[in-house]
């Protein structure tokens, strides 16, 4: 009986002890979007505001991927046209130390891809196209490699706990594949998906570099490129030319948003 009384004021404080212990509760997940023309609206036609010169809509990747997970803050800052420059000074500051996840996809534009596209549309001669190709491929070897990397360091800086999703570019076309009277030839075709595969091993090796995660997108859109039955990517558009050679509405979901909840859930 004497022992039972000992124990009684013990009991009670490790029951107050338990009763006054607070559970830990995780913070608020925080998703940031980086990147340029393919991480927003552009050649899915639908766009929050026509004048916006960001091009940002409701059918890109990353606006798909945060109405998935509503609980997410979500934060985008790509636009269309951006280079890493443009990502290091203007897109960069929207990360915090709280941010959880990053997307990032850019390097197309420092290459020159933009106006190898057009003069291999405009161009009669396939060496014209194919020169041109291989100029931005040595430009994506020289240049574009060491700005990816100061860019991705910049970004590990901002966000040191975030996690990093690095973002490919697709091959374009289907070799071989019915392109109307308007299409570009095969050779034209072989040069512009080889330049995908230079910005893809470049991009990839620099993702690695920085532990960071590459989504490469040549295979998600294997078989879904130009001049197939079930293209993910715009054609040639005459009328509108800065909306060709983009992920349509398909492209993002199944191309881009699919592979991505894969990695993140």
């Amino acid at each position: 009986m004497r022992a039972l009384r000992f124990l009684v004021p013990a009991l009670l404080t490790a029951v107050a002890a338990l009763g006054g212990t607070t559970v830990a509760h995780a913070a608020p997940a925080k998703y940031v979007a980086l990147g340029d023309s393919y991480a927003v609206g552009v050649g899915t036609w639908t766009y929050d505001n026509s004048s916006d010169a960001c091009r940002r809509g409701p059918l890109a990747y990353p606006r798909l991927w945060a109405a998935a997970h509503p609980s997410t803050t979500f934060v985008e800052a790509s636009c269309s046209g951006a280079r890493t420059a443009d990502v290091l000074n203007t897109q960069v500051p929207k990360l915090t130390a709280d941010t959880t996840l990053v997307t990032i996809q850019v390097g197309g534009n420092d290459a020159g891809f933009v106006d190898v596209l057009k003069q291999c549309i405009l161009t009669i001669d396939d060496k014209d196209c194919v020169n041109r190709v291989e100029q931005a491929k040595n430009i994506a070897r020289t240049t574009v490699s060491p700005a990816l990397a100061t860019t991705y360091a910049a970004v590990r800086q901002a966000a040191p706990s975030a996690k990093v999703i690095v973002v490919g570019y697709p091959r374009m076309y289907k070799i071989g594949g019915n392109c109307g009277i308007f299409g570009l030839s095969d050779t034209e075709r072989t040069a512009l998906n080889s330049a995908a595969d230079v910005i893809a091993e470049i991009t990839a090796a620099r993702a690695a570099d920085a532990g960071f995660t590459f989504l490469d997108a040549r295979g998600t859109f294997d078989g879904h490129g130009i001049c197939t039955s079930t293209p993910w990517l715009t054609s040639l558009e005459w009328s509108k030319l800065d909306e060709s050679y983009h992920p349509n509405t398909a492209g993002h979901r199944s191309g881009y948003l699919a592979p991505l909840t894969a990695i993140t859930g």
